[in-house]
């Protein structure tokens, strides 16, 4: 008897089955099987599907003779199923990657409850993919399993049927089946909810609610949406045959007022000419299942009363009114927004008309995040070597927290900003600065990039149009022809950046100013950083940074980290840094999955972690100059070559262990072949290559070369004398053992770095 039955209904998908049917058989998790109905489809869904029952004895075909409607198809699907659970997956959706392992596991945590609740996210046809906004609800903290009582807010989610795994002996018990007609998930999922005896929920993504361009049933205008009446009839008299639920009924009279007004508003559902009446049949069955003295806010209360007395002329006349309210409020803005921007220009260019004060400097990093990168290491070092330089950061208000109390803050695109972009001598900055700039003579812009170039950048995408996707090449000259030093890190960054921005600067081959914290850090700096992002004591704490990946629409880690995480054991913790630009973590967080994207300092990362796991990213350039571990897990090579390329051979000259797949990952750490002898050597000549100047005073000699006029700058110290700080692990690891118990009673003294 397999673990789950998969019940994929078929009806006018063809197009998307074959994705549909192969996400669940590609599941990490093989315990299962698959019954696909073919609705009648008139399509080529029924070949499909016996296309996968012959090629995979997991798939059992079902096919009905007359089309029955999605609720029967999946009755159907049931009377054939002989799992320990049931899994609805419509025809046109998509299970995630590792869903079922991550169900499984999360069903044998919880003592095997009669419903498991997971989340899912909406798959535009764009490739935009958003995930369920009311998430929270799902939410593993708390006893589990638990009853629908103890977490009500689970009927604030959408009620379907396949965010659910069911308990099949618990679905036969209660004789649970799926209705006709559309919005068959109401009767379903209200009872199903409400009398199952033990619930549980998974806070993970599981399947993709692919929101199609058109066909999709519940967006086509019909009369069939009258529908909703009967299903909420059926709720309604399910709770009439079991006293014990009456309690629920305001919730479910709130809910069936919601759903009655989200029919009745949306313009792809109800043809005009039925609107009134459908107002019409809700105000009667408002009037048969109103539950009186319920509270309501002002806004529900308006909307109730409209259903309640039927009125469509006045609701018709409300909207009309809100979207007239809306297009003035808009214009009103977009009035003041042009004012406002008017204004700020004249400021700008009065602003050009005064002296430039050679006393200032203005720093920018990653287009107004927090203080960090390379600027920071150089803001701070212009505070240390150039007191007499008063330092301004321009930043969005949410990172206002980051920068030093000594420094000023502006916030982009408001008076004091343009001041400063117009008054200021130094503009120091990792990429493009405001197209709108106008460098004025005597001023001197600092341009640092964001790391060492290793995969194509600058004009080198021209020849890559994956890559170079909306890269304005024009504005990208325009934008080098502004820079007076550009701050290299290496012989290879130099010749590279030289060549794909090519203008009159001036490089500076210094080194990585925001590696010199490497050399000046202790270890109880470490042991903060480390608190401070959530990382147990003991543990051993791995960085995963991979690169942006030009060729996908999305981005998706290329582990699967909740499961490296769970093979990896409590003694490793993963650190998930998402690429630069994503807006949003790679995946969901969890007790050892600490989502680091929104900080602003990396080099704060690197020190928080005893390794680092990237693929193409430059941030291993930074990692081997702190001389700590790295493995590169690159899966996807022939994809990423030939979408960006990279301009090193990473397996010819890696930076320390190589891994092909996931579980080659997994291995490297479990076996220790992370940190051994021969990742030491990879690493020391990797470093020996791209680190010769990251001796911990990089900045100084920009600010010293660039602020100060001096030729005599510090010499470089050799990598056999430089001593980064140890990593947590390593520091446990050469710690002196106590040999002889210490007296109890006695506190412990403090260890001191």
């Amino acid at each position: 008897m397999p673990r789950f039955s998969v019940i994929v209904p078929a009806y006018k998908v063809q197009a998307y089955l074959h994705a549909c049917l192969d996400s669940v058989l590609s599941q990490s998790y093989r315990d299962l099987e698959v019954i696909a109905v073919d609705d009648c489809s008139p399509d080529g869904g029924g070949a499909v599907i016996e296309e996968f029952a012959a090629r995979d004895a997991r798939v059992r075909a079902v096919r009905l003779t007359e089309n029955q409607g999605l609720g029967r198809a999946r009755n159907a699907g049931m009377a054939q199923a002989s799992g320990d659970y049931l899994i609805f997956l419509d025809g046109d959706d998509t299970l995630a990657p590792h869903a079922l392992r991550a169900i499984a596991d999360r069903l044998k945590a919880t003592g095997d409850p009669d419903v498991l609740v997971y989340d899912y996210a909406r798959l535009y046809w764009s490739g935009e993919t958003v995930r369920n906004k009311a998430a929270a609800q799902l939410t593993e903290a708390g006893p589990a399993p638990f009853r629908l009582a103890d977490r009500p807010g689970l009927l604030r989610l959408l009620m379907v049927a396949w965010n659910k795994a069911y308990r099949r002996e618990f679905v036969r018990r209660e004789r649970f089946t799926f209705p006709p007609g559309l919005y068959e998930d109401t009767p379903w999922t209200y009872p199903v909810l409400m009398t199952a005896e033990s619930v549980a929920t998974l806070d993970r993504v599981c399947v993709h609610y692919r929101q199609r361009r058109a066909g999709n049933i519940l967006g086509t205008v019909d009369r069939a949406h009258f529908d909703v009446f009967d299903q909420y009839d059926r709720v309604f008299a399910f709770v009439e045959t079991r006293p014990e639920l009456a309690s629920w009924r305001p919730v479910l009279f709130q809910r069936m007022v919601d759903h009655l007004l989200t029919v009745y508003t949306r313009r792809d559902r109800l043809p005009r000419a039925a609107r009134a009446e459908f107002l019409r049949k809700a105000r009667t069955h408002y009037r048969r299942y109103r539950v009186p003295g319920v509270p309501l806010s002002l806004y529900p209360r308006l909307r109730h009363a409209l259903v309640r007395h039927g009125l469509h002329r006045t609701f018709r006349t409300l909207q009309q009114a809100a979207r007239v309210f809306r297009r003035l409020r808009a214009a009103g803005v977009k009035s003041s927004r042009a004012l406002r921007t008017s204004a700020l220009r004249l400021h700008y260019r009065v602003q050009r008309l005064l002296p430039v004060r050679a006393d200032r400097a203005v720093f920018l990093a990653d287009g107004g995040h927090g203080h960090g990168c390379h600027p920071g290491a150089l803001e701070e070092a212009f505070r240390g070597h150039a007191p007499h330089i008063r330092t301004t950061w321009v930043a969005r208000p949410e990172h206002h927290h980051t920068v030093p109390p000594a420094t000023a803050r502006v916030a982009p695109g408001g008076a004091a900003y343009w001041t400063a972009l117009a008054r200021a001598r130094y503009l120091v900055g990792n990429g493009h600065f405001d197209a709108r700039l106008v460098k004025r003579r005597g001023q001197v812009l600092v341009q640092t990039r964001r790391g060492t170039p290793l995969t194509h950048t600058g004009l080198d995408l021209q020849e890559r149009p994956a890559a170079g996707r909306g890269t304005d090449f024009g504005a990208l000259l325009a934008d080098v022809d502004r820079w007076d030093y550009l701050v290299s890190g290496n012989r290879h960054s130099t010749l590279v950046w030289e060549r794909v921005h090519p203008g009159g600067y001036t490089t500076l081959e210094y080194g990585s100013p925001r590696n010199d914290v490497f050399q000046h850090a202790t270890s109880a700096d470490v042991a903060l950083l480390r608190a401070s992002l959530g990382v147990p004591e003991d543990s051993v704490a791995i960085l995963y940074a991979p690169a942006h990946r030009d060729y996908r629409r999305t981005q998706c880690p290329p582990l699967d980290l909740e499961r490296v995480a769970l093979r990896l054991g409590p003694r490793f913790t993963l650190l998930v840094l998402a690429p630069a630009g994503l807006g949003g973590p790679l995946g969901p967080a969890g007790p050892r999955v600490i989502d680091v994207s929104g900080h602003s300092r990396v080099s704060d990362l690197c020190l928080a972690s005893d390794a680092l796991v990237t693929d193409y990213a430059s941030l291993m350039v930074d990692y081997a100059a702190l001389d700590r571990p790295i493995v590169l897990h690159t899966e996807d090579e022939e994809a990423f070559e030939a979408a960006r390329g990279t301009y090193v051979d990473l397996r010819s000259c890696p930076p320390g262990a190589l891994a092909r797949s996931e579980d080659d990952l997994i291995d490297l750490f479990t076996s220790g072949q992370w940190r051994d002898a021969r990742s030491g050597r990879l690493r020391a000549a990797f470093r020996e290559r791209f680190c010769p100047y990251d001796d911990g005073r990089a900045a100084e000699r920009v600010v010293r070369r660039v602020v100060l006029g001096e030729s005599a700058l510090p010499p470089v110290v050799p990598q056999a004398e430089r001593r980064p700080v140890p990593s947590a692990a390593a520091d446990r690891a050469h710690r002196p053992q106590a040999t002889v118990p210490a007296p109890t009673g006695v506190p412990a003294v403090p260890e001191r770095h």
